[in-house]
């Protein structure tokens, strides 16, 4: 963060390929589904329920070797399975069921970043064992320097990257302290090479104290101690939508925003009072709606993506993440932490990634 980083050994790609579909590829398999292709789909993809269905969950996570301590749940003991059993069904369409080897043939040779806090390492983490277990036998080449870590999946020349940004604007080092800069991205370099672009950021706005990793907020030449956080988030993602609008070749490089993740510390959001976090759930709660609605943070992200002149994406994982009380790791972690934030792998998050491959596929 603020600091120059540089990637080296990658491949650029000078010629853009055409692939062409198999009919099958874009088939929903499982039990219920109708064929439908996912660039025809009619509904609204992110309104719908989570049902129950035994051809999930996608892959077994004992066999993915690259699931960090944090979210590998069954490791550290988790005795549920019925977590594992949901998929996320849309009111009035299917989706395609996740095709690992399609998805990377069509994206041979290309380039694709989670940007964001570590829930986009957590949805990154997902993606590499959705892949993985749909061509296990495939090389992957490790490398990378933080704030970079890049697995690409070498027979297919295919790179997934996660670049670690806490707020997306600049943290630089100065002798006064960590300067929050909310006008500023200078890592935008890096990210305009790419093919797909998925950004995140929301987790670490409010956070105080010795979690807080600035001192100082910057706009412009003004330096103040602290603002209001929600109007801070507001800056930085304008920042944010002002770079992707004067940089981002958007008919090269498709862009996502991922929607605000839920978090579930207070049961009175679930009709559970008592309960001041997620560590006892074990089942998604009913129907299509959540208490209390969108967080706010929410509302400001789309009042931001609307000042776009540019395509962007809203990868809008929100509700149907809230409906999902029971798919947080809990205590179920190498550091036996309570943690209501991320998401087990496998898990919840598989549909987010589900939910990238409709709108990529």
């Amino acid at each position: 963060m603020g600091i120059e980083m540089r990637i080296n050994g990658w491949i650029r790609v000078a010629i853009f390929g055409v692939i062409c579909f198999c009919p099958w590829l874009c088939f929903a398999y499982a039990e219920g589904h109708v064929n439908q292709n996912a660039n025809k789909l009619s509904c609204n993809i992110y309104e719908g329920n989570w049902v129950q269905d035994n051809s999930y969950p996608l892959y077994d996570s004992s066999k993915c070797p690259h699931i960090e301590k944090e979210f590998d749940c069954l490791k550290y003991g988790r005795p549920d399975r019925e977590y594992l059993k949901y998929r996320w069904q849309p009111h009035n369409c299917n989706l395609p069921r996740f095709d690992g080897k399609s998805f990377l043939t069509k994206f041979k040779g290309k380039k694709i970043m989670f940007i964001g806090d570590s829930v986009s390492l957590n949805q990154w983490q997902s993606l590499i064992c959705m892949l993985h277990s749909s061509v296990p036998q495939l090389r992957i080449l490790e490398k990378g320097v933080a704030p970079i870590t890049n697995y690409t999946f070498q027979d297919y020349d295919v790179s997934v990257i996660v670049f670690h940004s806490t707020h997306l604007v600049d943290i630089v080092n100065r002798t006064n302290g960590r300067i929050l800069k909310l006008d500023s991205i200078y890592n935008g370099e890096i990210w305009k090479e790419m093919d797909v672009l998925v950004f995140n950021t929301w987790l670490w706005w409010y956070r105080t104290g010795p979690k807080q990793p600035w001192d100082y907020i910057q706009i412009g030449n003004k330096i103040i101690k602290d603002m209001d956080r929600m109007e801070a988030f507001k800056i930085g993602l304008t920042t944010w939508a002002k770079w992707v609008d004067t940089n981002v070749d958007t008919k090269k490089t498709k862009v996502f925003f991922q929607g605000i993740s839920p978090q579930h510390y207070h049961g009175t959001e679930w009709n559970k009072p008592e309960a001041t976090n997620c560590a006892k759930e074990t089942i998604p709660i009913t129907g299509s709606t959540y208490s209390i609605g969108l967080p706010t943070s929410s509302h400001v992200l789309q009042d931001v993506l609307n000042t776009l002149t540019k395509p962007v994406q809203l990868l809008n994982i929100t509700t149907l993440s809230q409906l999902r009380k029971d798919a947080h790791p809990s205590s179920y972690n190498a550091f036996r932490g309570m943690d209501c934030t991320h998401w087990c792998v496998a898990g919840l998050i598989d549909t987010w990634n589900v939910l990238l491959y409709t709108k990529l596929m």
